[in-house]
């Protein structure tokens, strides 16, 4: 299947390691111009030139906070201006810390939402300008948008919030022909996993192998996904192949999360 992609300018945060290295790198296989931001100037132009390197395609890193709204300005306005416009637009950021209610303060929130949910809000402010009719705009949320997840107040907060942001965009921007779609990784094998099993392994004082063990009991594959795995549901969702699939919240998580 020809997915259209190739040429085309996508723009990815976070995408110097985890879930957003992974599509930024599937992304550029496919013949897309990239530019990944990372909080990190070295990592951001470190990735970019390992995933250049890796597919041909032009891959550049720049440095960007998500949580601060002039650099997002700045970033977006810097890469339209490098590749003369903007196709599509993959918002992600790293989640927040665990916690309940009792352990999370003011800035915590105020941190989490800056973060997580406004930055989706001005990335696609930011990006609007420079996309044209056909566009794809596709946010990296997380399982917990159906099924919250124990121990993660923040993440259930602000992911939720977002895929009622997205939803609402899909609306006011389908006339444009742009469309608009919320992915939702469960557990995959990223740094990010290892770190909130280990924090629960911690918090419960019972050994590592026996949280994962648990965790692979809830999952029908019997396995941890592959952020290959998960970077090839967003291209198609970002390509000129997905033409009539808009304002969706899609999991890809291994048949984990219960609810229709």
């Amino acid at each position: 299947m020809d997915l259209g992609i190739r040429g085309q300018v996508a723009l990815v945060t976070a995408g110097s390691r985890g879930l957003g290295r992974a599509v930024a790198l599937e992304l550029a296989r496919e013949g897309a111009r990239v530019a990944l931001a990372s909080r990190n100037r070295e990592n951001a132009e470190g990735s970019a030139a390992e995933i250049a390197a890796a597919t041909g395609s032009e891959v550049v890193g720049w440095r960007c906070d998500v949580s601060q709204g002039e650099e997002v300005r700045e970033w977006v306005d810097r890469a339209a201006e490098h590749f003369h416009g903007v196709d599509l637009l993959v918002c992600n950021a790293g989640g927040p810390p665990g916690g309940i209610l009792d352990t999370l303060d003011d800035d915590a929130w105020q941190k989490a939402f800056e973060t997580n949910l406004l930055s989706v809000v001005r990335l696609v402010r930011a990006t609007l300008p420079h996309m044209k009719s056909g566009g794809r705009i596709l946010t990296i949320a997380s399982s917990s948008v159906k099924q919250p997840i124990p121990g993660l107040i923040l993440s259930n907060t602000m992911r939720a919030g977002v895929a009622g942001l997205m939803k609402t965009l899909s609306e006011e921007l389908g006339p444009r022909g742009i469309l608009v779609n919320t992915l939702c990784p469960g557990r995959i094998a990223t740094d990010r996993l290892k770190e909130l099993d280990r924090q629960k392994a911690e918090r419960e004082r019972r050994p590592e192998a026996v949280i994962q063990k648990e965790s692979l009991r809830e999952i029908p594959l019997g396995r941890y996904g592959e952020p290959a795995e998960f970077a090839r549901t967003a291209v198609f969702l970002l390509s000129q192949a997905n033409t009539y699939v808009t304002g969706t919240s899609l999991m890809v998580d291994g048949g984990m999360v219960k609810a229709l």
